[in-house]
């Protein structure tokens, strides 16, 4: 990854202007601050370089005129850079759009189809389906080599996972599934650390690690790109107690700070909790679970359904300049949180158009069983649609009840029920049974 370039010293700029003589210059600087003031794109340094400056201006005399501009518009965090420098934000036009768009979004009262807010079961599949999502993309991220359908077939099946990159994946799978119970708790340094302990359990070469933060005398983990290049440097080891009470203060509100919109708290959470590095490894999917904490915390109940890690995935440079871009100029964090509010919406849209395909797919198969609609229910429609495109399948009580969030015994009645209306064959499968499609099924639905 080509690092980005540090911003120029704004005090230097200006005192360039006055030593070469150039006060018209800084004056034309100042005169532009109002008419930067709404900074809709709210470039880095990095991009602004490569393109021309307004009016003849220099392109470090064109970056003073957005720094004085931005500095304006400042809003001050109660959480600190290793150096003791707080952490701030803006709120350009573009990122009060994706917070609003959001906010329409994911909270309250919003328009999503009828199965997924007033069906149970339906509804249960739905999220099991994003956290398996988001297990397994998180974890891909952080450099597990599983494919995603190997993976995706050992979390509906239950199978064990045979390798240490299979295990990340099930303990991210695990970690997302607690986010959601304990939704409505405080989180507390013990909470982020009973965090990371489910996303590494058996995964660290030092199993006594999981769940325990770094101590002073140990060696800080760096952030390193794949060629050894620092990118970097979390704060002293010995900071991180006090660091980690303060980032649960403010991820509970109970900072001493001016008000922060919830959604732009809870990137902020992500993004502290990957910059403090608390951890000798899963800093990344335990930030990302705690994001997960602070939506649904903050009642963005839709975020229950969306996947960030799946495009986060797509894109992994994007992800990870946006964390140095802030780091690198002056610890403003606008530019993470507006890739992330960038990312947020697009899972949105992601998410709309899949349930409305699958609601389309699923009315399209009640009309196919209207005959029979009074036979089946949701998790039984889903095996015979499953079962139409995949001849080959096989559904056991495990993967049934994984895959609908339902008990073994809900499982094995749908399962069973399916077999003695003669779409499904029960046949042996090591020591327990496995149910598969019978030949023919679409005849036979038909």
């Amino acid at each position: 990854m080509r690092l980005p370039k540090r911003p120029p010293d704004l005090g230097k700029i200006i005192n360039d202007i006055m030593s070469g003589g150039r006060h018209e210059v800084l004056l034309h600087v100042f005169g532009r601050v109002a008419a930067s003031h709404g900074d809709e794109r709210y470039l880095p340094w990095d991009g602004l370089r490569w393109r021309t400056p307004p009016d003849g201006l220099t392109a470090e005399e064109w970056w003073a005129t957005v720094k004085i501009a931005r500095h304006g518009m400042q809003r001050l965090l109660p959480l600190r850079d290793a150096t003791g420098r707080q952490f701030t934000y803006a709120l350009p036009d573009g990122v009060l759009r994706g917070i609003e768009s959001i906010d329409k979004q994911t909270s309250g009262r919003i328009s999503v189809p009828e199965p997924v807010t007033h069906d149970a079961p339906t509804r249960d599949r739905y999220v099991v389906n994003s956290l398996i999502e988001e297990a397994i993309t998180s974890s891909q991220l952080e450099g597990a080599a599983t494919t995603y359908q190997v993976a995706k077939d050992m979390l509906r099946t239950g199978r064990k996972p045979r390798t240490r990159d299979e295990r990340m994946i099930l303990n991210n799978y695990v970690a997302m599934r607690r986010v959601g119970e304990f939704r409505h708790e405080r989180l507390t340094p013990a909470l982020i650390c009973e965090i990371h302990r489910a996303v590494t359990e058996d995964t660290l070469d030092n199993v006594e690690l999981a769940g325990r933060i770094q101590l002073p005398g140990e060696t800080r983990v760096v952030v390193e790109d794949y060629e050894g290049n620092v990118l970097h440097m979390p704060p002293l080891a010995g900071e991180l107690p006090e660091r980690l009470e303060q980032l649960c203060n403010f991820a509970n509100g109970a900072s001493d700070t001016a008000y922060v919109p919830p959604v732009v708290r809870a990137v902020v959470v992500h993004f502290m909790l990957a910059y403090d590095h608390p951890f000798v490894d899963g800093n990344g999917r335990t930030a990302r679970a705690l994001f997960y904490w602070s939506m649904l915390n903050q009642d963005y109940w839709l975020t229950e359904f969306i996947s960030i890690s799946s495009l986060i995935k797509k894109a992994p440079i994007k992800y990870a300049r946006s964390f140095l871009y802030s780091e690198q100029d002056e610890g403003d964090l606008t530019y993470f949180i507006s890739y992330q509010l960038e990312v947020i919406q697009r899972s949105i849209v992601d998410l709309h158009e899949y349930l409305e395909r699958k609601v389309a797919e699923t009315r399209e198969l009640q009309r196919s069983l209207s005959s029979l609609t009074h036979k089946f229910n949701y998790r039984q429609l889903a095996v015979i649609e499953h079962a139409l495109k995949n001849a080959n399948a096989q559904y056991t009580i495990t993967s049934h009840a994984g895959s609908h969030n339902v008990s073994a015994q809900t499982a094995r009645t749908d399962l069973q029920g399916l077999e003695e209306q003669d779409f499904l064959t029960r046949i042996k499968s090591g020591r327990g049974f496995a149910w598969i499609p019978v030949e023919g099924i679409a005849d036979r639905l038909r």
